[in-house]
């Protein structure tokens, strides 16, 4: 697959607004939230200093991870219209300097954790950066369909980060929240890939639409939307919250599951037309915030 050549970034042209796009501050919000929601889900409190630092940590590993993924993606967002305007396809900061950025800050945020909170946090923490930035990024993302399956445990890993600051140890509702961003990724993605398919494929990346076409993909949306309620509604059922979490899971699930069916009996073939799966990417990003705000009002109202 040809590249295509990016401007070259003079050596002022970047400033800090640059080096915050590196971080991807979209996609932080969400993992800096489910990392909050961890941490206070836990049933050790700690320092209110502590806890900041935590999540402090969290946003700046999953900041490095969002840097190095695009020091190593230039060439691909170049060819992308959605992210054509990000720093280095723009040519406005140099490869070196965001190379240097990601890793910096990397190492920094795992140090911090180990140091301040526990080496169990601080592991998880380096390991969900090692696999954005070595698994998903380098490995998969331009090798395979399955990219997103796969790579969807980096960002699962907040919530699990966050338990693991507050009290040093893994337990069964941390990892059930683990299983439940994994299943979701792929619904999520793939309703955006379904609309966006040309800028996958113009880039060359194996977005599954582009490789198994839209039919297979809806179905695989649905087949995947199934598992995810279920460990949506597993913590309930295994007693590890209460009614609060129960009933809200229970009904933001089954919206969520509507929608994927009509996604996936959809037959609609053209993007700018395809409004069942604008709503589905729409609502799962809400849904995933008001699963892991009920799981900390759970324990806090119950």
């Amino acid at each position: 697959m040809a590249s295509k050549a990016y401007p070259v970034a003079t050596a002022a042209a970047a400033d800090w607004r640059d080096f915050l796009a590196l971080t991807k501050p979209r996609v932080l919000t969400l993992v800096v939230f489910t990392g909050l929601c961890g941490l206070l889900a836990a049933p050790q409190s700690i320092h209110p200093v502590l806890g900041f630092t935590a999540v402090l940590c969290i946003a700046l590993g999953a900041g490095a991870a969002g840097a190095l993924n695009q020091w190593y993606e230039a060439d691909l967002d170049a060819m992308m219209a959605r992210t054509a305007n990000r720093p280095l396809p723009a040519g406005r900061m140099e490869r070196q300097s965001a190379l240097h950025f990601g890793v910096g800050l990397g190492i920094f945020s795992v140090l911090l954790m180990g140091l301040a909170l526990n080496l169990l946090a601080a592991a998880i923490l380096a390991v969900s950066i090692l696999f954005y930035v070595v698994v998903y990024t380098v490995w998969l993302k331009r090798r395979t369909p399955q990219n997103i399956v796969i790579g969807g445990a980096a960002g699962a890993f907040p919530a699990l980060i966050g338990w693991a600051a507050a009290t040093g140890r893994v337990e069964t509702l941390p990892v059930l929240l683990f299983a439940l961003v994994f299943l979701w990724t792929p619904p999520h993605f793939w309703a955006l890939a379904l609309f966006i398919n040309s800028d996958y494929a113009r880039a060359g990346v194996p977005m599954l639409p582009a490789v198994a076409g839209q039919r297979a993909t809806r179905i695989q949306i649905l087949l995947y939307t199934v598992p995810m309620v279920a460990a949506a509604v597993a913590p309930w059922a295994m007693g590890l919250t209460g009614a609060i979490y129960g009933i809200g899971a229970s009904l933001l699930s089954a919206v969520f599951l509507l929608l994927a069916a009509q996604v996936g009996f959809s037959r609609e073939t053209d993007p700018a037309r395809m409004k069942a799966e604008r709503r589905l990417f729409g609502f799962s990003i809400l849904y995933l915030f008001l699963i892991f705000g009920l799981v900390v009002a759970d324990k806090v109202l119950a």
